[in-house]
């Protein structure tokens, strides 16, 4: 895979050329400051694009400006942005114009190389790795929704799916069989007013669709209990 790393820390970028090329990735450009991202995307285009959000000169919004610009002139560009903080305001942005091949994790929670390697690899293939903070943050941002006619337990399913679990780590997360896990994404996509689809990203589409046009809620401790359990090493105790 051919990386381009856009961040400004002095020390992140060495560790993130060692820690690909040991992965048998090739990283054809380093760049430090928001000017010099878009140029270096356009020139490599490369398979995935790893960012971070504020960068010199004004420490804003530099980086997630080049990606949105990136994706706009190379269709289908992955992205995936580490940032600092949960910016949900920045994510959603970012997530807008779908969420094939985009990622948003946060710098202090990557607890494992694997971890990133995974989220890196699986942006590339064109899904998504969103970080569980920065999903509670995006589904709790409105009130009012048609979240509301989802049962808690469907709600638990649809965080997981916007994290871009598959069936059998849903499952494994909520302690309940495959079977259950596919009947609650049966009985979520007609409640949200979503047509049938052989889309693979259904079950992001299912969240986006309202992130876009910022119609998501749901409760906060509904959120937290769900990321809770992929937070804490997947030691869970099953519900009713």
């Amino acid at each position: 895979m051919r990386v381009v790393i856009a961040e400004d820390n002095a020390l992140l970028p060495e560790g993130l050329v060692l820690l690909l090329t040991s992965a048998g990735h090739e990283v054809v450009a380093v760049v430090g400051t928001g000017p010099e991202v878009l140029p270096a995307l356009l020139e490599h285009r490369p398979d995935a694009a790893v960012l971070d959000v504020r960068m010199p000169p004004g420490f804003r919004d530099e980086g997630l400006r080049a990606a949105l610009e990136a994706r706009a002139r190379i269709p289908g560009l992955p992205v995936l942005v580490l940032s600092q903080y949960v910016e949900e305001s920045y994510a959603a942005e970012l997530l807008t114009g779908g969420a094939s091949g985009l990622g948003c994790l946060l710098k202090d929670r990557v607890g494992r190389v694997d971890e990133f390697l995974d989220a890196l690899e699986r942006v590339a293939a064109g899904g998504t790795a969103l970080d569980p903070e920065v999903v509670t943050e995006l589904l709790t941002r409105r009130r009012g929704s048609p979240l509301d006619s989802l049962t808690p337990r469907e709600r638990e399913v649809l965080v997981l799916m916007a994290e871009g679990h598959d069936n059998a780590t849903i499952a494994e997360t909520l302690v309940v069989t495959e079977r259950a896990v596919h009947k609650h994404i049966g009985d979520i996509f007609p409640k949200l007013g979503l047509p049938p689809s052989d889309s693979g990203h259904r079950r992001v589409l299912a969240v986006l669709t309202y992130l876009n046009n910022q119609w998501l809620q749901a409760p906060g401790d509904l959120c937290l209990r769900a990321r809770r359990r992929v937070v804490a090493g997947r030691a869970r105790v099953a519900e009713p």
